[in-house]
Order: structure tokens, then sequence, then C-alpha cells
């Protein structure tokens, strides 16, 4: 009987023992699910373990082991490296490694080198990281004695410089999401953003100087506000200090036509790679891919560097408008070449650079209650887990609208109010649509003939 109790009692201490196993190990995987924030498994997807996006890696290996990371197609992050080892530990974290020749250390070192060289006007150079090299591209005003110098000097750099010449002309665009107007020409409302204390419009430096007065229409009735802060050349950025000192109700939403919005939850960088959204009066919704970071583009009014370069199309009439995806801001467009017809290249200001150098902050949806608050804007998200052809530019939201989240129109279609509202709307809208056909008509192809100098 003895005998029998001590075997019973060294299984039950065995039980125990696994059991504590199995619960401490349950409350270790509690423990770090509960440390991650919100989502985080969702937006890491087969990305690997949490912070080990292709920005994270690179930081971690160095600029001589590493060249630049990107999206795959199945959105796992790409990181070029340098060595074995290096790709080894980039595995490991759960993102692809691609082994290339030239160091991130050598590209900037090249990028440096173009640009000390004496500037050419209608050049454009990034690192072209999928590639591994940097490339040079030279548009249709560039001369042949200029491209050649300029070759020149790429050929002394090394054979991982690429010269490619271009159609069209790398010109600063004017108008955008929602125009704003100056005596300088017309220009577009990018993000509107805040210190704290007042509101501004986030748009493109090259709109106008410190000191432009912008306008919400073209007889100077509706006095917006006026330019208190910006850089270009160098950067193109510019911060427009509303009037009221309010930008209002739905200042989180950027216009996407339609009536439609989408709103605006924070402010991101983006990865090569990824699929991006534009928003301009002109030509509206667009969309493409990252091709590059930290371009340089030689414009004629002067170099800027930092952009974000893309395949969204964009045409005059543009300039300013919002750069964004999944609700996150990324850029204001800056200029570019090609149009929305043939397509063409796109440059961005990145946001967050403009943001720390202005120091002001997005006014960003509050998630919890989806209205927009003049707080802290939400962590940067990581599109390292989306698939390029997966992504979306946002939750949709009125342009316009009370916080009920109705509109003026939908107000005067309810019942008590139909009889004289069907006669109101029916009159409006004819008026309203054959005004607006003439002077949109009218303003395209004004604009259209006289950027046609440069324009190509």
């Amino acid at each position: 009987m003895g005998h029998a109790r001590r075997r019973v009692v060294r299984r039950v201490t065995r039980l125990t023992a696994v059991a504590g196993l199995l619960l401490g190990g349950a409350m270790v995987a509690q423990a770090a699910m509960a440390s991650e924030p919100p989502g985080a498994s969702a937006a890491r997807g087969s990305a690997g373990p949490a912070g080990t996006s292709g920005a994270d890696l690179m930081a971690r290996l160095g600029t001589s082991r590493t060249a630049g990371n990107w999206i795959g197609s199945d959105g796992r992050p790409v990181v070029a490296v340098t060595d074995g080892r290096a790709a080894a530990e980039v595995r490991r974290a759960g993102a692809e490694a691609k082994v290339v020749r030239h160091s991130m250390n050598e590209l900037k070192a090249a990028t440096a080198t173009l640009r000390a060289a004496p500037r050419v006007a209608g050049t454009a150079w990034m690192m072209d990281y999928r590639a591994n090299r940097v490339t040079v591209e030279g548009d249709s005003t560039v001369s042949a004695a200029d491209w050649a110098r300029l070759t020149e000097v790429a050929g002394k750099i090394g054979g991982f410089v690429r010269m490619e010449r271009t159609e069209g002309a790398f010109t600063t665009r004017l108008n955008g999401a929602q125009p704003i107007l100056s005596t300088g020409g017309r220009c577009s409302a990018g993000f509107n953003v805040t210190d704290g204390r007042t509101d501004f419009i986030l748009t493109a430096g090259h709109c106008g100087p410190t000191g432009s007065l912008w306008f919400a229409d073209g007889q100077g009735d509706q006095q917006l506000g006026r330019t208190v802060a910006g850089s270009f050349p160098g950067g193109d950025f510019s911060l427009v200090r509303y009037d009221s000192g309010s930008a209002g109700q739905g200042a989180d939403v950027v216009a996407i036509g339609g009536g439609n919005g989408v709103r605006i939850t924070g402010a991101g960088d983006p990865a090569v790679g990824q699929r991006v959204f534009r928003s301009g009066s002109t030509s509206g919704l667009r969309d493409g891919e990252v091709t590059g970071l930290d371009a340089t583009v030689n414009y004629p009014e002067g170099t800027v560097t930092g952009l974000i370069r893309t395949t969204v199309c964009a045409e005059p009439g543009d300039s300013g408008g919002p750069l964004f995806s999944e609700g996150i801001a990324l850029g204001v467009t800056s200029g570019g070449s090609g149009d929305c017809t043939r397509g063409g290249t796109t440059f961005f200001q990145p946001v967050t650079k403009a943001l720390s150098a202005l120091d002001v902050r997005l006014i960003v949806t509050d998630a919890r209650q989806g209205t927009g608050q003049r707080a802290e804007p939400s962590a940067p998200a990581t599109h390292s887990a989306i698939a390029p052809g997966a992504a979306s530019p946002g939750s949709s939201a009125p342009v316009t609208g009370s916080a009920d989240g109705t509109t003026p129109l939908s107000r005067l279609s309810e019942p008590g109010n139909i009889g004289p509202g069907l006669l109101v709307m029916g009159g409006s809208l004819i008026a309203l649509v054959a005004t607006r056909w003439i002077r949109a008509e009218r303003d395209r192809k004004a604009y259209q003939r006289y950027y046609s100098a440069t324009w190509s």
C-alpha cells in the first residue's frame, strides 16, 4: 500500500511540474501579447517578430552592411545586405535578404559627389535600393553639353551610377486637392496642422513666399490666411495660418473628389514598393508606387533634397496636394514630369520632415470618437505587412458635414422639407453643375496653355 502511494505521489508531482511549465509558458505568452499595442500582431503579418521592419534591421546592422529596404510583392520587408552573416540575421528576423555589392555608405557617397558637382536644372537622382545603384535622370530641357559633363562626373564615381534621359520636364506644380489662390498662383491645401494654439494649412513651399495672402475664391472675397513660414528651395513646404485661427470641422479629412474624403489618423514615412495615393484638383485621386527615397531634384527655381519619388501621375494644378496611404499622411506634392494620360514621375516633400522643421503636428482622427483632435498624431504606421496591391487610401468620410455626419444636402431632403427642398435642389444643382463645368474647363485649358512651355 505504501509503495503504491509513493508511485501516485511521484506521478502527481510530475504532472504538477508539467502543468507548471505549460502554465508558465502560457503566462509568458500572455504577458508578451499584453505588452504589444493593439493591432500589432495584425500589422506584423508575415514580417516576423515585432520590431523587425526593414528600417529596424538596417539600424541594427549599420550602413556599411546594408543598402536599403523595400516591400516585397507579398508584403514582407526585403533588406539589401553586403555579406552572408547579415543576410542570415535578416532571415532569422523573418524578413527577406538580398545580398548586393554596394553598401548604403557607397550609395550616399555617390549622391554627395553629384550634389557637389555644378548644378544642372532639369536633373534628379535617387538611390535605387532594389537595383543597388544610383539613378540620375535628365529631362528634355538638359542640353547635350550639360548631360555630357554630368555623365563624366558619374563615370568617375563608378559603374553603379546609371544615367537615364526622361521625357517632359521636372517642374513644380500648382493647384491641388482643395484649391487655395493667391496673386502668385493657385495651390492646394495639403493637410491641416496645429501648434496647439492656432491651426494652419501645410502645403508646398514653392507655392508662395512668406507673407503671401491666400483666398478660397478667385474674386478675393474669402481670405483664408497668410503664409507664415516655409522652405523652398532646399525643402518644399510652407505653413498658411488661418485668419480665423481654426481649421474648423472636418479638419482631419482630405478631399478625394465627389464630395468624399479620407480621414487622416497619423503621419509616417513610406517604404520603397509601397502603394500610395495622391489627391489633386486637376487629376483627382490617383495611385502609384514609391520608387525611391531621399531623392534630389534640380528644379529651374532651385534644388530640393530628401524627396519621395513615385510613379503617381500628376498634372499642372496638383501641387501641394496630399500623399497618403491607409489614412497615414506621407507627403505633399512637390513636382515632377509627365501627365495622367501618358504617366510620369512625381516627387513629394515628406510630411514628417516638414512637421519637425515647422514644429507643428497633424490634426488627426481620434479613432475612438471619429473626430478630428488637436493632439499628438498616432504612432507612424508601418506598412511592411501590407502587400503593395492591397493598400487602400484609408477610411472614407464626407468632406463637409456636421458632428452627426449629416450634410446640408441630406437635411434638405428630410421628409419635412421635401417639398421646398426639391425646388431648391433642382434649381441649385442645374446652376451649380453648369457653372462648375464651365469654370473647370476654362481653368484647366488656361493652365495647360500657361504651362505648355515647360510642361512638354
